[in-house]
C-alpha cells in the first residue's frame, strides 16, 4: 500500500454523523435525570493495579493514559460532588480486533444510594433509548454457567475447570498454567457469553472477580457486580461501589502479588483514591459501558472500525 493511502476514516461519514447524534442524545438522557458531567485527566500517575488490564505509558512524564475515569471520579463523589457522568477516551495496550481498538470512548456513570438493581433499570433506559426498546433478560453468573452445559463456577476445582475447557471448540486457545480466574475468564468468554440471549444482564460474579464492587451481604461468595452483553458482546461492567478504603488496599496489593507471579510490571497503588475513599465516600453504584461497542450495535454494524473515525490503524 501506498504510504498515507489509507488515509480516509474507516467509519462512513453517514455513520460519524448518527455517532455525534448518539452522544447528543446521551446528554440528554441524563441532562433529564440531573446528572452532572464532568472531565477528568486523561494523563494520572497512576495507572490501575488489575492483573487484566495493560495501560499504556507516556514517556516523558512517567504518567499513565487512563484506562478508565474511574478514580478520578470517586475522588470527585468523595468530595461532594453527587451524581456524575462522562464521555471520554480511554486507553488499553494490547487490545486490537474487531470489538478492541487500544483507544475506546468509554461513558461512565454513578449514582448515589443506587443499588446494582437500580443501575441495571437505569442502564435498561438507556440501552432503549440508543437501539430501541427490547427485553433484558438477567441471569447469576452461576445459572450462566451451569445453562452453558459448564461446572458450578463457585464449587468447581481447577481439574474440573480444565477437563471442561480442553472438551470445547474455542476461537481461542486454552492459556497455558491457568489459574482459578483465568480459567473461569476463559470459559465465559470461549463458552458462556456466545449462547446468553440477545441482550442480557449477568450478575453476581464470584467474589475473586470483584474488581471494585462491593462484596454481596448475604453471601460472602459473590460480589455486587453485574455485566450487560448484547449479541454476547459484553457492552457494560457496573458495580454497587466498594467503600471501604482498607478492603480496597488489600484488593489492590493481592492484583499486585498476582502481577508479580505472572511476571507483569506490578503497579503502583493510587494513595489518592484510597485518602478519598477514606475520607468517605457515600454508597453508590456506578458503570462503564463502551460506547464505540454500543454504537456498532445501534449501527447494526459488524465491528467498532465502522463507527470510530480513525481506529488504531489509522491513527
Amino acid at each position: 500500500m501506498v504510504a498515507g493511502a489509507d488515509w480516509r476514516p474507516s467509519a462512513s461519514l453517514q455513520a460519524l454523523r448518527q455517532r455525534a447524534g448518539w452522544r447528543a442524545r446521551l446528554r440528554r438522557f441524563f441532562d433529564q435525570r440531573g446528572v452532572i458531567e464532568v472531565d477528568t485527566p486523561l494523563l494520572a500517575a497512576t495507572g490501575v493495579t488489575d492483573p487484566a488490564i495493560d495501560c499504556l505509558q507516556e514517556s516523558a512524564s512517567g504518567y499513565w493514559l487512563q484506562s478508565s475515569p474511574e478514580y478520578a471520579m470517586k475522588r470527585l463523589i468523595a468530595a461532594g460532588l453527587g451524581d456524575c457522568y462522562q464521555i471520554t477516551p480511554a486507553f488499553r495496550a494490547g487490545e486490537l480486533g474487531r470489538w478492541h481498538n487500544p483507544e475506546f470512548t468509554l461513558l461512565e456513570w454513578y449514582r448515589l444510594g443506587y443499588s446494582a438493581d437500580d443501575l441495571m433499570d437505569e442502564l435498561t433506559a438507556l440501552t432503549d433509548c440508543l437501539l430501541g426498546p427490547a427485553p433484558i433478560r438477567r441471569y447469576t453468573y452461576q445459572a450462566a454457567f451451569e445453562a452453558a452445559g459448564l461446572p458450578d463456577p463457585l464449587t468447581a476445582s481447577i481439574d474440573q475447570l480444565t477437563a471442561a475447557a480442553r472438551t470445547r471448540p474455542a476461537a481461542c486457545p486454552l492459556p497455558s498454567g491457568t489459574d482459578h480466574r483465568v480459567l473461569l475468564d476463559w470459559l465465559f468468554s470461549q463458552v458462556v457469553a456466545p449462547q446468553l440471549p440477545v441482550r442480557c444482564f449477568v450478575t453476581h460474579y464470584p467474589a475473586d472477580q470483584a474488581v471494585l464492587a462491593r462484596l454481596d451481604p448475604a453471601d460472602s461468595r459473590l460480589a455486587e457486580r453485574f455485566e450487560l452483553f448484547i449479541g454476547g458482546v459484553e457492552m457494560a461492567n457496573g458495580f454497587r461501589e466498594l467503600t471501604d478504603a482498607r478492603a480496597l488496599r488489600e484488593r489492590f496489593e493481592a492484583d499486585q502479588a498476582v502481577r508479580r507471579a505472572r511476571g507483569q510490571p506490578v503497579m503502583a497503588i493510587d494513595e489518592r483514591l484510597l485518602a478519598a475513599m477514606t475520607a468517605g465516600m457515600p454508597d453508590c453504584a456506578g458503570v462503564a459501558v463502551g460506547l464505540d461497542r454500543m454504537f456498532a450495535r445501534a449501527a447494526g454494524a459488524e465491528s467498532i472500525a465502522e463507527v470510530i473515525a480513525f481506529p488504531w490503524t489509522r491513527a
